[in-house]
Parts: structure tokens; sequence; C-alpha cells
């Protein structure tokens, strides 16, 4: 009888965990996300960033990025290279970028994830146009206003196209 109860008990246990976790998922569905709209959104984020960095526009590119934005780029020789010798300064010290992303995620309402390749080119010290690669993963915020920005980005040299 002893046994029954705990069994009767661990079921019930299971089957309410069962419930609450599908109640979970199906409330966290009940907010409606334009994933097409969004995704455009995004783009026109990605596009307007690309373009203000081949204009040199800061202002611009300012606007595109969190208050608080927070950026890791490629260690390596030859982005430690660019980060010394571009004429242009700040965190985004090249010349122009073009972006090619493989995934995008919604992942809330104000939130998503990028994950890409990057071709960035910049002109070094000898007046040469040397173009750089890396992949990257950045986090975007949606602002109040509808704009997504830049918030957190980590980058690497070690490209896998």
């Amino acid at each position: 009888m002893r046994s029954s109860i705990i069994i009767f008990f661990v079921l019930t246990l299971i089957s309410c965990n069962d419930k609450y976790n599908r109640g979970e998922a199906e409330s966290s569905n009940t907010n409606t996300i334009d994933i097409e709209a969004e995704l455009a959104s995004i783009e026109k984020t990605r596009q307007t960033f690309m373009k203000a960095v081949k204009q040199g526009d800061g202002e611009t590119i300012g606007k595109m990025v969190t208050k608080d934005v927070k950026t890791i780029s490629p260690g390596s020789s030859d982005w430690i290279e660019m980060y010394k010798t571009s004429k242009n300064q700040g965190p985004f010290p090249y010349d122009s970028i073009i972006m090619f992303p493989k995934e995008t995620i919604i992942a809330s309402d104000s939130m998503a994830y990028d994950f890409g390749v990057s071709h960035v080119y910049y002109t070094n010290g000898e007046g040469i146009v040397v173009e750089l690669k890396d992949n990257f993963l950045a986090i975007l915020k949606k602002g109040k206003d509808g704009i997504w920005r830049l918030h957190r980005e980590v980058a690497s040299s070690n490209v896998t196209e």
C-alpha cells in the first residue's frame, strides 16, 4: 500500500510538472510577434549600420547601438594591426563592412541574436585596402522607438563560412 501511494505521488508530480511546462509554452505564445516584420527591421538596422560605416557617419553609428554596448573584436594580429593603423577610430575603425547573416533569431519582442560572417575593409598605412573576415554573434535590443540596436557582440577571426 505504501509503495502505491509513493508511485501515485510521483506520477502526480510528473503530470503536474508536464502540464506546467506546457502551460508555460502556451502562455509564451500569447504575445504574437510578427517574425517577418522584425527580421525586416533588423535587416534595416544592418543596412543602415553598413551605410553609416562606409560614409564615416559616426552620429548614425552611435544611434545604431545601445548606450551600454559592449563589443569584443577578433584578437588576431591582422585585426590588431587594423586598430593600430586605421585612420578611423573607435570600436568600428574600418572603411566599410559587409555583413552576411547566417541565423537571426527573434528571442522576444525586444531581444534577438544575429550570427554570421563579416567582411571588413580598411586602408593600411601604405594606402592599401585590406580585407579582414570574422564570425560574429550579436545580441540586439529593440528600443522603445521600435529600432533594433547592437547591444553585445563577440567576433572571431576563426571564420567558418
